[in-house]
C-alpha cells in the first residue's frame, strides 16, 4: 500500500530528483547558485531543462509555463507544448536552457500602475531557481518573476526576494559581531495558517454576491451562528473531511507541508495550517493552496470563500503569518533559548524587530489593506487595524530590566497541575497566546495576525524583512565601530527599548479603551481602511527605506499605490452594483409580491366576515410596503452614490469618496433590505438565507 512518504512531492522536481536526474557537476553548480546567490551558468540551465522536461514527460505533462504572480492578487500562467515537428512529420519532445530561464507574456494586460502603457506590451519572466518547479495537471510549471521591459518589477516575488538578500546580507553582518564566521545566508521563513469556509455550490449558484463578489452583500442573522462555540476544533463533518483528505493527497504531492486542519469559529469555516519553509517557497506554496482548495471543493459539490468577510455577524477569515529568521547552520535568531536576559544576540535581533515594527507600523498595515480586510480588522475576531507587539510576561520583564539597569531574577518554569494524578504534568511556556494582538511573539518567531485569507503572503514579509533590515543595518553601522562592543551593544539594546516600548502591549486588542490609550497616549497609528492606509506607502521615510535597500525603486512603489488604490476602488463599485441589481430586480419584487399575497388573504378574511380585523395581515402589508419604498430610494441613493464615485478625477479622490459616502449607502440599503428579509415569507424570498448557506455542508 502506498503511503504518503511514498508519494510527497512526486510531482516537484525537487532536491531529490536534480540529485538522480543532474550530472554532480551541474547539481553543485546549480546548489551554489539556489544556496549562495550566484549567478546561473547558462550552460547549466540548458542541463537542467533538458532533465526537467524529461522529468516531466516521464510524469504525464505535455506542456510548461512560467508561473508568476502578477499584482493581480493570483498567479498567471501561459501554457506552451513541448512539441516541435520532426522531419517525418511526427513531433519531438523540446525545451531549452532558453525557454527555462525566460518567457515573455504581455506584461500590458497586467495592472502596472501607470509603469507600462498598453501599447508598451513586452514583458518578461524569469526563472527563480530558489522555488522548486512543479506539475500541475498536465503542465510543468516553472516558479519565475515578472518585469516589464524596462526591467521594473511587475510581481510579487521580485521585491520579496530582494527583501530577504538585504535581510541576509545586514543579517550576516550581526552575525559577525557575535563570532560567527561560518553562516553564508540569513532567510526568514513562514509558516502559515489559511482560514476559509466551505459552503455548497448549490447555495453559491443561487447568491449573485457570492458569485460577483465573493462575500454575501446581503443576509440577515441566523437563528444560531457561533454563540455556542460549538463548531471550533469540533468533529469534521464527512463530507468536509473527504474534501480535507483530497485536498491534502493534492497539496502532498506538490511538496506542500500541508500539517493541520480543524474547524474554527463560524459555522462552515475551517483552517489549514502548514510547516515553516523559506518565505519565498512559503509564498508559493499558500498561492497554491489557495488554487488548489478551491478545484478540490469544486470536485465535492462545495465551494471555498476565501474572502475575508463572507457573511456578516460571525467571524472573518485571515492568514496568520509565522514569521522567523535563521542562519544556514540552523541557528534560530530568534529563539530566546534557556536565559533570554543572558542571550545578547537573541536581545539584539528581538529589539530590532520591535523598533521596525514600531518605525514601520503604517507599511504592515498597508501591506494587509484591501477592501475584504477591512471588513475584518478590528472586528472581535481578528486584531485591530492599530499595530501592536505582544511579548508575553516573561520577555517583558526581560526589558524591563535591561531598560532599569536592575538585575533579572529569572521566572521560574511554573508547573501545571491539573488535580489528577494520573494526568502528566508539564511546564508552562514562557508566553501566553494573546489572539487580539497584531504581532505577537510566540517563543521562537513572530505571528503577524493581520493578514486576511485571501492576501497573498508577499505583501506583509516585504514590510517585515526590509523594515527588520532597515534596523539591523542601522545596528551594525554603530557595532561595527564599536571599541567596546559589549558596553555599546548594551546601550543600544537599552536605548532601543526605552524608545520603542510604547509599541508593546500585552494586553487585550480588542478593548475599547485600548485604541484610546494607543492612539491619543502612545501616539500610534490607527489607518481603519485602505483608503486611509495606502497613500503612507509614500511618506518619505518609507520611500526612502524601500529604495535605499533596493527593494523597490520609487517608480515601483508609486505603481503599487495605484494598483492598490485602484483595486480598492473597483472591489467595491461591483459590489456596490451588485447590490442595486439585486435589491431591484430580485429583493424588491419579491417583498411586493408577498406584500401583494398578504393583502389578498386578508381582502378573502374580510369577504368571509367583514367584521375580521385582519390586524396581522394590515399591519405587516405596512410594513412590507413601507420597506420597498425605503428600498427603493435607497437603491436609488446608492445608485447615485456610484455615478458620482465615476466623476472622481484619481483613485485617491475616488477611493475616499467610497470610503466617506459609498459604503454608508451601501450599508443602509442593506440595513432595509436584512429587515425584509425577517419580515417575507421563505418561498418568497429569492435566495438562500445565511441559516441555509451556514448550515448547508452535512
Amino acid at each position: 500500500m502506498e503511503t504518503v512518504k511514498d508519494y510527497f512531492g512526486s510531482l516537484v522536481f525537487d532536491d531529490r530528483v536534480m540529485k538522480a536526474t543532474l550530472s554532480a557537476k551541474v547539481y553543485a553548480s546549480l546548489k551554489k547558485t539556489i544556496d549562495e546567490g550566484t549567478e546561473l551558468d547558462v550552460n547549466v540551465a540548458q542541463a537542467v531543462a533538458t532533465a526537467m522536461k524529461d522529468w516531466a514527460v516521464s510524469n504525464g505533462a505535455t506542456h510548461y509555463t512560467h508561473w508568476f504572480q502578477p499584482l493581480t492578487g493570483v498567479t498567471a500562467e501561459k501554457h506552451d507544448s513541448f512539441i516541435s515537428p520532426s522531419p517525418d512529420g511526427g513531433v519531438i519532445m523540446e525545451f531549452s536552457g532558453k525557454e527555462l530561464i525566460k518567457g515573455e507574456p504581455d506584461a500590458s494586460s497586467f495592472p502596472s500602475g501607470g509603469l507600462r502603457a498598453t501599447f508598451e506590451a513586452r514583458g518578461y519572466t524569469a526563472w527563480d531557481p530558489t522555488s522548486y518547479a512543479f506539475i500541475k495537471g498536465n503542465t510543468l510549471c516553472i516558479p519565475t518573476a515578472f518585469c516589464s521591459y524596462g526591467g521594473q518589477a511587475l510581481d510579487k516575488k521580485t521585491p520579496l526576494l530582494r527583501s530577504m538578500a538585504v535581510l541576509s546580507k545586514q543579517a550576516l553582518r550581526i552575525l559577525r559581531l557575535f563570532g560567527n564566521d561560518t553562516a553564508k545566508r540569513v532567510s526568514s521563513s513562514v509558516g502559515a495558517e489559511q482560514e476559509y469556509f466551505l459552503i455548497t455550490k448549490e447555495m453559491f449558484d443561487k447568491r449573485p454576491d457570492l458569485i460577483f463578489t465573493g462575500r454575501t452583500l446581503f443576509g440577515a442573522k441566523s437563528p444560531k451562528g457561533q454563540e455556542m462555540d460549538d463548531h471550533y476544533f469540533g468533529v469534521i463533518k464527512p463530507r468536509v473531511a473527504a474534501f480535507m483528505e483530497d485536498l491534502n493527497d493534492q497539496l502532498w504531492k506538490l511538496g506542500i507541508l500541508a500539517k493541520t486542519e480543524h474547524n474554527e469559529v463560524a459555522p462552515a469555516q475551517h483552517e489549514l495550517a502548514c510547516i515553516y519553509t523559506t518565505t519565498n517557497i512559503a509564498t508559493d506554496n499558500n498561492q497554491l493552496v489557495m488554487e488548489i482548495m478551491q478545484k478540490v471543493a469544486s470536485k465535492h459539490g462545495l465551494v471555498c470563500l476565501l474572502h475575508e468577510k463572507p457573511f456578516a455577524g460571525v467571524n472573518g477569515s485571515g492568514k496568520h503569518n509565522n514569521w522567523s529568521i535563521a542562519d544556514d547552520l540552523g541557528q534560530n535568531l530568534l529563539s530566546p533559548g534557556a536565559t533570554p536576559y543572558e542571550n545578547a544576540q537573541f536581545l539584539l535581533f528581538l529589539s530590532a524587530t520591535i523598533k521596525a515594527v514600531d518605525e514601520y507600523q503604517d507599511l504592515l498595515r498597508i501591506s494587509v489593506a484591501t477592501a475584504g480586510n477591512d471588513h475584518r480588522l478590528g472586528a472581535n475576531e481578528a486584531p485591530p487595524a492599530v499595530v501592536s507587539v505582544f511579548l508575553g510576561d516573561e520577555l517583558n520583564d526581560v526589558l524591563e530590566a535591561i531598560e532599569k539597569d536592575i538585575p533579572y531574577k529569572g521566572a521560574e518554569k511554573a508547573q501545571m497541575k491539573l488535580g489528577v494524578d494520573v494526568l502528566p504534568k508539564f511546564n508552562r511556556d514562557a508566553t501566553d497566546r494573546n489572539r487580539t494582538s497584531p504581532f505577537a511573539y510566540t517563543g521562537n518567531k513572530f505571528e503577524f495576525r493581520m493578514l486576511g485569507s485571501a492576501n497573498s503572503l508577499a505583501c506583509a514579509n516585504i514590510m517585515l524583512n526590509a523594515s527588520v533590515a532597515e534596523e539591523l543595518r542601522q545596528f551594525a553601522d554603530i557595532l561595527e565601530k564599536s571599541e567596546d562592543f559589549e558596553g555599546d551593544l548594551h546601550k543600544l539594546i537599552q536605548k532601543t527599548i526605552k524608545e520603542h516600548k510604547h509599541i508593546i502591549f500585552n494586553g487585550n486588542g480588542y478593548d475599547d479603551s485600548w485604541i484610546k490609550v494607543a492612539t491619543e497616549e502612545r501616539g500610534l497609528m490607527n489607518l481603519r481602511t485602505t483608503p486611509d492606509a495606502i497613500p503612507h506607502l509614500l511618506d518619505k521615510k518609507n520611500v526612502d527605506m524601500l529604495t535605499s535597500l533596493e527593494v523597490f525603486t520609487e517608480d515601483e512603489l508609486k505603481s503599487r499605490y495605484e494598483i492598490t488604490l485602484e483595486n480598492y476602488c473597483k472591489t467595491v463599485i461591483i459590489e456596490a452594483n451588485t447590490m442595486v441589481d439585486m435589491a431591484r430586480m430580485q429583493i424588491a419584487p419579491a417583498v411586493e409580491k408577498y406584500a401583494a399575497s398578504v393583502a389578498k388573504s386578508a381582502a378573502a378574511k374580510k369577504a368571509l366576515d367583514a367584521e375580521l380585523a385582519c390586524s396581522y395581515e394590515t399591519t405587516l402589508v405596512r410594513k412590507l410596503s413601507a420597506l420597498t419604498d425605503r428600498i427603493a430610494v435607497q437603491t436609488d441613493l446608492l445608485e447615485a452614490a456610484i455615478m458620482d464615485v465615476a466623476k472622481a478625477g484619481d483613485v485617491g479622490t475616488e477611493s475616499a469618496m467610497i470610503r466617506d459616502t459609498l459604503l454608508a449607502k451601501m450599508g443602509e440599503l442593506r440595513v432595509a433590505c436584512d429587515e425584509a428579509e425577517t419580515l417575507t415569507a421563505k418561498s418568497y424570498w429569492p435566495f438562500p438565507t445565511y441559516a441555509d448557506i451556514l448550515f448547508s455542508v452535512r
